[in-house]
């Protein structure tokens, strides 16, 4: 899934509407360097759909990015859809969702205006992987969660495993570097990801073989 960032916005206190700016760094475990929000828990960086603050455009109220307190404002991505985990490609920096939504344990200004508030329900939070700079145009891309790497007891491979002169692909790791070059090249060549897969690992197979009868020649 793929959208765009609309603003990127901070505040030097909690507890008030942040302000759009030019453009901001995001610092690993940390946060949005210089927003008032930044620190080492796990809502390092809020997010809310631009979608979102129309539905209270719509409303009557003159809202706009920043008025939620959310740091970076979204489009194109159904953000609440994410499941936690999901993580959050913005050039070099890389975010990882770790909360849906909040509890507001006070009405805001907006909710004593409308009677209602979409930032608890639709505002997502996310820690920070690798930092970097990021500004309003900038392209969004989605990646899912990343799948740890299960290790099991050692010992002899058993059933089809077990014939050590046939390569096997057991588990595979893609690094995030990776897995953004697999979707770059999916938009080049129109082909599917399990497509781009099969592919490499046809290209694997027939490598290792090579190597394992040139190693017994």
């Amino acid at each position: 899934m793929e959208g765009k960032i609309v603003a990127v916005c901070i505040s030097e206190a909690k507890g008030q509407k942040k302000r759009p700016v030019p453009w901001v760094t995001l610092q690993k475990d940390n946060g949005v360097t210089g927003d008032a929000h930044a620190g080492d828990g796990h809502r390092q960086v809020s997010l809310l759909a631009v979608e979102s603050i129309e539905k209270m455009q719509a409303m009557g109220l003159s809202v706009s990015a920043g008025d939620f307190a959310e740091n970076i404002t979204t489009s194109g991505i159904d953000l609440v859809a994410l499941p936690v985990g999901s993580r959050l490609r913005i050039g070099a920096a890389l975010l990882e969702v770790t909360q849906i939504g909040k509890e507001c344990h006070t009405r805001c200004a907006i909710f004593e205006q409308a009677g209602d508030c979409v930032m608890p329900r639709e505002g997502i939070f996310a820690k920070v992987l690798h930092g970097g700079e990021i500004k309003p145009g900038d392209r969004l891309v989605t990646l899912p969660p990343e799948t740890p790497v299960v290790r099991g007891k050692v010992g002899r491979p058993r059933g089809k495993y077990s014939d050590p002169q046939k390569p096997y692909v057991i588990s595979m790791r893609i690094s995030d570097d990776e897995m953004l070059r697999i979707q770059e090249l999916m938009q080049a060549t129109n082909k599917g990801a399990s497509e781009l897969m099969r592919e490499a690992f046809q290209l694997f197979k027939s490598e290792v073989s090579f190597d394992h009868t040139a190693s017994a020649a």
